[in-house]
């Protein structure tokens, strides 16, 4: 390994001993080995979407559909890390589907009409990548045009931690952990797998971490295979029936493809609604706001400076355009991932090449269609016990930021307060309001009601005040930015003193442009 990257990171801020740096190399054995690690500990998230939005889409219980689904998620993954880690911020960093966009998604799948001639979930479906892709088409803008590296300065750490925590908080209501808990009927009540699926990971995280490596390195693969193989046992001797909650329908692994033919437009031509694609550019604001705080951490573990604004702005920009291709594939958009900055912090590997070898890994095997079937077998209690860790580990993750904040000013505590609030209460008043009432009711407001009450305007109003995020987002934007406070305070002045030079970060485009002149040079 380089003797610059092998360091405590004390320079950069980083508390990690670095095994391996972002510009080493390990053996390809090695490289391996460690890539599919890095990517064992995002396979949790990364099925956590698909899986949501299935159930959402009404075809959780086709497992030939499902398993294709998924796989196309992964292959978007793969695709997408190789052009961030190559062409984009090059930063050792995973790249998957956002849960910030699953609530948009969420909210566009409710109110996406059903088109004639194909099954309702597909037709709901184009409507999403439609919207998908046309907010990915603004967060390209917004990366490449600068926009965010110069208004980073706005994006304090007071304004980071509750966007992000809200990404968790607001998936509180998935189906999976509420119904598969607090079911009224009796027979499909399995509260106790969904219990044990969460007590296994904590068991391996929390207690086994320090006694064994495996356990510290993969407590949620560990926990949702122990619980499957539970659930398997019970199938396989019949205590289970196909109809039981915890059924694992284990011959529809190798009942299908095996391989998928995953292209884009594999779906259909996606279909556009200004409405929806307003609604879903909230959760590409609220995704750009995360990976702008894992570009923070990632740096910070790796034993780096902070990402300068160029980095930054490429960064946003290769998202931008991997959500794109992600939404034509069928997929719901790609960003970094924080459970693979958090692998970094554990393992110490922050080798860019050991992160391109796992990609290609992802990308074969999401071609392959029995990983996909075997994925789409784990019962929903199973999957409800792994959101609830998950989603608790995103707002983890968000509150994390306040380390740099001034907790003891009131002025803070108001504005953290506030947002997280009014994230939760505008969307949960949405729900309950409905979307036809709402626009019906802006009728009423004085002078610009007309206006308001219109599909266009009233539904974008909708999907983005029903976007937890999105609005915490907003509320915490605006106090945090009018009300006094100074930069020590909010956070800022710590996240600045950890900021790499501008000259440490070299575009693919200067690169070649410095090899062309080097050649000039030379031929002179």
């Amino acid at each position: 390994m380089s003797g610059d990257t092998d360091r405590t990171g004390e320079e950069a801020g980083s508390d990690a001993l670095v095994t391996y740096g972002i510009e080493d190399r390990p053996p390809l054995p090695t490289a391996l080995l460690l890539g599919g690690q890095h990517y064992l500990t995002m396979v949790g998230a990364n099925i956590a979407v698909p899986l949501i939005l299935a159930g959402v889409l009404g075809f959780a219980d086709r497992p030939a559909v499902l398993g294709k689904f998924v796989g196309t998620f992964f292959v978007a993954s793969g695709i997408a890390t190789l052009a961030q880690t190559t062409l984009g911020n090059r930063y050792p960093i995973v790249q998957g589907a956002p849960f910030s966009l699953l609530a948009p998604a969420i909210a566009v799948v409710g109110a996406a009409p059903v088109v004639g001639g194909m099954p309702d979930w597909q037709s709901k479906l184009l409507f999403l990548q439609g919207a998908i892709v046309a907010a990915a088409v603004a967060e390209v803008g917004i990366g490449y045009f600068g926009v965010v590296g110069r208004l980073r300065r706005y994006l304090s750490p007071l304004v980071v931690a509750p966007v992000i925590a809200l990404i968790g908080l607001s998936l509180f209501s998935a189906p999976q952990i509420v119904d598969v808990a607090a079911s009224v009927e009796g027979a499909q009540q399995n509260w106790w797998l969904l219990l044990l699926t969460l007590g296994l990971i904590v068991l391996f995280s929390q207690y086994l971490g320090d006694r064994n490596r495996i356990f510290d390195l993969f407590p949620v693969l560990l926990g949702v295979v122990v619980a499957w193989l539970v659930a398997f046992a019970l199938s396989f001797f019949g205590v289970y029936t196909p109809q039981s909650l915890g059924y694992v329908d284990y011959g529809a692994v190798f009942d299908g493809q095996w391989v998928y033919a995953i292209h884009p437009l594999q779906y259909g031509m996606p279909r556009f609604e200004t409405s929806f694609a307003i609604g879903m550019f909230a959760g590409v604001i609220a995704s750009i706001v995360e990976s702008f705080a894992d570009y923070h951490a990632v740096a910070r573990l790796s034993g780096v400076g902070a990402p300068n604004e160029q980095r930054i702005n490429n960064g946003i920009g290769m998202e931008g355009l991997m959500t794109a291709f992600a939404g034509l594939m069928g997929a719901c958009g790609c960003t970094s991932y924080s459970e693979n900055v958090g692998a970094i912090g554990i393992t110490g590997v922050a080798s860019r090449f050991v992160v391109q070898v796992g990609a290609v890994l992802m990308l074969v095997v999401g071609f392959f269609g029995p990983f996909g079937r075997l994925v789409a077998t784990i019962p929903d209690p199973i999957v409800g016990g792994l959101f609830v860790a998950m989603f608790g580990q995103i707002v983890a993750v968000g509150l994390s930021n306040l380390k740099y904040v001034d907790l003891d000013s009131s002025r803070n505590l108001f504005v953290l307060g506030t947002a997280v609030f009014v994230g939760l209460a505008v969307p949960e008043y949405m729900a309950i309001a409905g979307r036809e009432a709402f626009v019906a009711g802006l009728g009423t407001v004085p002078v610009v009601g007309n206006a308001l009450a219109t599909p266009a305007v009233g539904g974008t109003l909708f999907v983005v005040g029903s976007t937890s995020m999105a609005v915490g987002g907003v509320v915490a934007l605006f106090f945090d930015n009018t009300i006094p406070g100074t930069p020590e305070e909010r956070g800022i002045t710590a996240w600045e003193a950890l900021a790499e030079g501008e000259d440490d970060y070299e575009s693919p485009l200067d690169r070649l442009r410095s090899r062309r002149d080097d050649g000039v040079t030379k031929a002179d």
